[in-house]
């Protein structure tokens, strides 16, 4: 409260919760008080000004407690692997990939948090099995698309996820791409929607 009441509106800080473990509080500098909360005559105006908040962990990732449709702000899904495609972007890249990934021996596949913003992708291997951290910045993402000619990754228990995939630039190259390939791993997540909002989030950005 001391940092954010004379701040601007917008500003805010996050901490770790002092009383939900493994969560964390959101304080954040409201323009005015919301209209439901009665206002504290008591109390100092700019410091009811500064509203309190909780982000919630689970394994979908974070999410800020209260609506039920409170969008969860990374989701989970199955690294399968990286696979240079050269020149090729669009469909013929995702299906290269598919090609080489899915092709026995296949690999294993890796449970990553796959966060999509307006500033790029990124993708946290929480256990540390293939990498820690990977950033993609948006303007390197090229393409995305589910696997088009539907193939499937199969899981220990013999059920089959969609496979999906982006291409990005390799770094400081203008042609040289990479095919990154994934499964879904939550029915609630599916491949079709991460499809659908990073393609929204790449036209979108690239209109502006």
């Amino acid at each position: 409260i001391a940092l954010l009441r004379g701040a601007e509106p917008g500003s805010f800080l996050i901490r770790d919760s002092n009383s939900f473990r493994g969560a964390y509080g959101l304080a954040l500098k409201v323009f005015s008080p919301p209209p439901n909360v009665p206002t504290q005559p008591c109390k100092d105006p700019l410091e009811q000004l500064v509203r309190h908040f909780l982000i919630e962990t689970g394994p979908k990732g974070v999410k800020i407690k209260g609506s039920p449709i409170e969008p969860h702000f990374a989701c989970s899904v199955l690294y399968l692997g990286s696979v240079d495609t050269e020149s090729l972007t669009g469909p013929q890249a995702i299906s290269k990939a598919s090609t080489a990934i899915l092709t026995p021996p296949r690999s294993s596949a890796t449970n990553v948090h796959f966060k999509v913003s307006d500033q790029g992708i990124t993708l946290t291997d929480s256990q540390r099995k293939v990498f820690f951290r990977r950033h993609y910045p948006i303007c390197s993402v090229t393409y995305c698309s589910a696997d088009p000619q539907d193939r499937r990754w199969t899981n220990p228990d013999r059920t089959t996820s969609k496979v999906f995939g982006f291409v990005a630039r390799k770094s400081g190259t203008a042609a040289e791409n990479v095919c990154h390939l994934f499964a879904e791993l939550d029915p609630e997540q599916p491949a079709s929607a991460i499809v659908n909002f990073i393609t929204k989030v790449m036209l979108g950005t690239q209109k502006r």
